[in-house]
């Protein structure tokens, strides 16, 4: 145990050379350049980890926002009135008003459209419904695509090297180091998959909901398959 001690002592005089005497904490003393190469291991695999999780999230979170758009743009055109509809419907009015004028019947007993553009226009619960979630999912998914941007060029900066003394750059690693303490950048990583989990399964309710005004047992076996 003693000759291992003695070795790593002597690794350590090896790699780091002794400073001269009263020159212990001197911009180039070996004890700033043992700091650095320990926060340089230190901040490697602790990046390594953050960037692992931020590129994954960044390619899921891409590729979900384009899923979930598809849907809104589908879903939308049911919170407002049909123009379409409303033009047939229209159309089929017209269509037997001028029957029942070559037929010689009474106007009075075509039935009048339902659908004008200034009918109110109330759409189901569901659909507002399965709109609301979706919107709030793609919300959701941009705003964890856009922090881990941030998070990620953030990264970028606080491995960049400075240059200066070895001193000038501890002290610069540690306001990094303290700054990321401070904005609680750790526990903003940890969350983001956690938030993707809840936009992914905002997204389900709202495609349950939505099967559901096409066929209840579509969205049964949905439901269940999600569970």
């Amino acid at each position: 145990m003693d000759r291992g001690l003695r070795a790593e002592k002597g690794d350590y005089e090896k790699t780091y050379p002794e400073d001269p005497i009263f020159e212990e904490m001197a911009p180039s003393a070996r004890i700033w350049q043992a700091y650095l190469d320990e926060c340089q291991t230190y901040d490697a695999e602790m990046v390594e980890v953050w960037r692992d999780t931020i590129d994954v999230l960044l390619v899921f979170a891409g590729l979900f926002s384009a899923v979930v758009t598809t849907f809104v743009v589908q879903t939308l055109q049911s919170l407002q009135l049909d123009f379409n509809q409303v033009s047939a419907s229209l159309l089929f009015e017209l269509v037997s008003v001028q029957r029942a004028l070559a037929n010689g019947t009474s106007v009075d007993d075509v039935p009048s459209s339902q659908l004008t553009p200034t009918s109110s226009f109330s759409p189901s619960s569901l659909i507002v419904w399965t709109n609301g979630l979706w919107f709030v999912s793609l919300s959701l998914s941009l705003t964890i695509a856009l922090v881990a941007v941030l998070t990620k060029q953030w990264i970028h900066h606080y491995i960049s090297v400075p240059s200066g003394t070895p001193r000038y750059r501890s002290r610069i690693r540690h306001f990094r180091y303290m700054g990321l303490e401070k904005w609680h950048v750790p526990v903003i990583v940890g969350l983001l998959p956690l938030l993707m989990h809840s936009s992914l399964a905002l997204f389900f309710a709202g495609l349950v909901l939505f099967l559901i005004t096409l066929h209840i047992g579509i969205a049964i076996s949905i439901h269940a398959d999600g569970h």
